[in-house]
């Protein structure tokens, strides 16, 4: 499979180790000398450019693929193919991925203290998560690597992603999840498509240490966050939004961290951006946690970033739930190149977020919305100006966790917790379903009641 996977990328694309520099066959996802994790490069392009094309020529191939039939163009990560690992086209497995919208959000930006604000909602992909851009590159890879089986642990959002392109692509997946946390509507996705789905007595981390050991011992192929190929479709995002803003860079980015590939993809793509010479700067990118998952968070703050402190992940933003991020020095790398930050928020201000970035008629699940609380922090701390742009990247759909929506408008997201006295400050955001008698009068009254 290997020999197979190095006759298709060679002449593009190289994997190398970000710690030790080395290079490693394509169906790695760790050096074998130093461990560290790897990253595709594309050694052609300082001499050519991607797929010998000029900035100019690639722009209008990008765009004019926007009216393009063919599959692979109406794909928001195929659409960039020449920045992408080589793929035949008959092996790509896409479900018309990437292409998310940009909104303005004009109430969150009032409320944050910032007079530009937008969003890249990558929930609304195919499988509602930004995973589906980076499995259509990465399980395109198992296909034409000759894998019959692909694997992942998860939160969520990976399974239902993962589960989607196997189906697709005519592969078996197998899931591994933590018992009793994640959302249903998220486990509902993968069962669904078909999957070979365990949940395990045990957390995120756990299960990604049993699926080490299953990939090591089948010839199954791992689709989680340390595939480099993931990072590379996933990158497809800044593609996207800097195409969207004429390539002129907002000044800020916000991601949500979790397991950190997100931040590190983005941060590859304005690098690449910058090389290529779309962009003559880069935005500064900025990373938020839960106070209950924030390693990342705490190995800056406590160790400058030497060693990984690695937490016991509690929050309700159950994607973000991990405690020790696969990705970090990646991440790490990108926060220091653009001269980004770290922050973390507490639930409440989770929730308080969450509901304000609905009531844009927009919405996202728990995890996306930390970007919002976080940029208020960082605007009190003077990090980032009111003057400045900034743009939130909401990593899944609202219907994700539809029972964190539920539970909140209830006014029973928090009870039973340390915050449920606090909890009451949220009550003004709630909008729970009201018990009428069934005549006109009475909902005539309430219509009247609501505009004063």
């Amino acid at each position: 499979m290997a020999d197979q996977a190095i006759r298709a990328g060679q002449c593009v694309s190289q994997l190398r180790c970000i710690g030790c520099g080395r290079t490693a066959l394509p169906d790695r996802f760790r050096c074998e000398h130093c461990r560290d994790l790897l990253e595709i490069i594309y050694p052609g392009w300082e001499e050519r450019g991607p797929g010998g094309l000029d900035q100019a020529s690639l722009k209008r191939f990008w765009s004019e693929r926007h009216s393009s039939l063919e599959p692979a163009d109406q794909s928001g990560v195929w659409r960039f193919r020449e920045i992408l690992p080589e793929i035949p086209e008959r092996q790509i497995i896409t479900i018309r991925e990437g292409n998310t919208p940009v909104y303005e959000l004009t109430h969150c930006a009032k409320s944050a203290g910032v007079s530009q604000l937008f969003a890249k909602h990558q929930g609304m992909n195919p499988t509602g998560s930004f995973k589906d851009t980076g499995m259509t590159v990465a399980a395109s890879f198992a296909k034409q690597a000759g894998y019959r089986w692909v694997a992942c642990a998860s939160t969520g959002n990976t399974s239902a992603s993962m589960a989607a392109y196997a189906a697709r692509g005519g592969l078996h997946s197998l899931v591994l999840i933590p018992d009793g946390k994640i959302s249903w509507s998220k486990l509902s996705q993968s069962l669904d498509y078909g999957a070979l789905t365990c949940q395990l007595k045990t957390d995120f981390d756990g299960c990604v240490r049993v699926l080490n050991e299953v990939v090591e011992r089948m010839p199954v192929y791992l689709l989680n966050s340390v595939n480099p190929y993931r990072v590379e479709g996933q990158k497809t995002v800044a593609f996207e939004l800097l195409e969207h803003f004429e390539w002129e860079p907002p000044d800020h980015i916000i991601v949500p961290g979790g397991n950190l590939a997100n931040s590190s993809a983005i941060g590859k793509a304005l690098r690449e951006m910058k090389q290529l010479g779309f962009i003559s700067r880069l935005p500064q990118i900025s990373v938020i946690q839960a106070e209950g998952a924030n390693p990342l968070v705490r190995t800056i703050r406590e160790t400058d970033g030497e060693r990984l402190i690695s937490v016991h992940a509690d929050t309700m933003a159950t994607a973000i739930r991990i405690g020790n991020p696969a990705s970090w020095k990646k991440a790490l790398r990108v926060i220091r190149e653009t001269e980004g930050t770290v922050e973390q928020v507490s639930e409440m201000e989770i929730a308080l977020a969450k509901a304000e970035i609905g009531a844009e008629g927009i919405g996202c699940e728990p995890a996306s919305a930390v970007t919002l609380a976080g940029l208020k922090k960082l605007v009190k701390q003077g990090f980032v100006k009111r003057n400045e742009s900034v743009v939130l990247v909401l990593t899944g759909h609202v219907l994700k966790d539809a029972e964190f929506t539920l539970k909140f408008h209830r006014g029973d997201l928090f009870e039973g917790t340390p915050y449920e006295s606090e909890s009451r400050k949220l009550k003004s955001h709630q909008r729970s379903p009201l018990v009428l008698d069934p005549n006109v009068e009475a909902v005539i009254e309430l219509l009247r009641s609501a505009e004063q």
